[in-house]
């Protein structure tokens, strides 16, 4: 089974609009039949990631460092919870042995977690699909300042081949 990592939100103080389209999103990926890795969390869009992967019956697997397991940010629900002791080895195993890489909106840790994916990208170190999911316009400003990292060469003129903005879960299928 071939299974997609997802970078999101932890916090429930969002906009519904993220929720229902993360829910979508994961019904549209698990009735097509991937499965999904993702933060572990219980909480924000992590939550609605891992209810609607659930409520579908799909393959879902949760990676967590055991400080947030002690402040009770896991979710019980998922059976296939895998524990580590760094944020590092969470993302080493986050990004290990996935066809791709999907990011919803969030906070610092996403876009900590999709930094450090584009970089090693760019380096070569991972080469599958970077896919960002650009609802309603939250990475407008991260797209243009890639672009604008471009345009002073501080990134070579390739980062529009480092990540894929989609706006649909249709879009997601067609690009991983």
């Amino acid at each position: 089974m071939k299974e997609i990592t997802i970078f999101c939100s932890s916090s429930n103080e969002i906009d519904e609009i993220y929720f229902s389209k993360t829910e979508e999103v994961i019904r549209h990926l698990t009735a097509e039949g991937y499965g999904i890795k993702y933060g572990g969390g219980n909480r924000g869009l992590m939550g609605t990631v891992a209810n609607t992967a659930l409520k579908q019956g799909a393959k879902i697997t949760g990676i967590i460092p055991n400080f947030m397991t002690d402040r009770e940010w896991e979710h019980k629900g998922i059976s296939d919870m895998i524990h580590v002791e760094t944020m590092h080895q969470r993302k080493a195993l986050l990004i290990k042995d996935t066809c791709a890489i999907l990011a919803l909106p969030g906070g610092i840790g996403t876009l900590e977690e999709l930094c450090e994916v584009v970089a090693m990208k760019k380096l070569g170190l991972y080469t599958k699909p970077i896919l960002v999911l650009n609802i309603n316009g939250f990475y407008d400003a991260f797209i243009e300042f890639l672009a604008t990292m471009g345009k002073e060469r501080f990134l070579e003129p390739v980062y529009d081949k480092l990540i894929t903005v989609v706006g649909s879960a249709e879009e997601i299928i067609c690009c991983i």
